[in-house]
């Protein structure tokens, strides 16, 4: 719904091995964990692997499968979470950034059985900064 602020501009952090980018809510309203299907990551046309994805919120860091059933912990619109994975990139330099986010909205029923569910990206080019 709100796909250009996705992610936060000069948030691109790298510690020689991993890559973090800080994104923010594309909804109107917060949502816990368990409504955090999925993530990309791309950088510079490169995505990072799905199994080294992590997901940094409320000073916790999590893997989309312990999202999956966290209800205890939500991520509201005015906060940022951090969006990481292994890929090595080099600081100082431009970066393409590509975040892709899968949500579901669960008091917006769409039929019987499911829930309303959203697919949004952004992209956004900015310099790598050392950890």
């Amino acid at each position: 719904m709100i796909p250009d602020r996705i992610i936060e501009q000069n948030t691109l952090v790298t510690d020689g091995a991993r890559a973090s980018v800080e994104v923010r809510l594309p909804w109107y309203r917060a949502l816990p964990g368990s409504c955090i299907a999925g993530a990309t990551l791309t950088i510079d046309g490169t995505p990072v692997p799905g199994d080294s994805l992590r997901w940094h919120m409320n000073g916790k860091e999590f893997t989309f499968d312990e999202l999956r059933t966290n209800t205890e912990e939500w991520w509201f619109p005015t906060d940022s979470a951090v969006l990481s994975g292994e890929l090595p990139i080099e600081t100082g330099i431009d970066h393409e950034v590509t975040v892709g986010l899968t949500l579901y909205i669960p008091y917006i029923i769409i039929s019987d059985s499911e829930t309303l569910h959203i697919e949004e990206s952004n992209t956004k080019t900015m310099k790598a900064v050392a950890a």
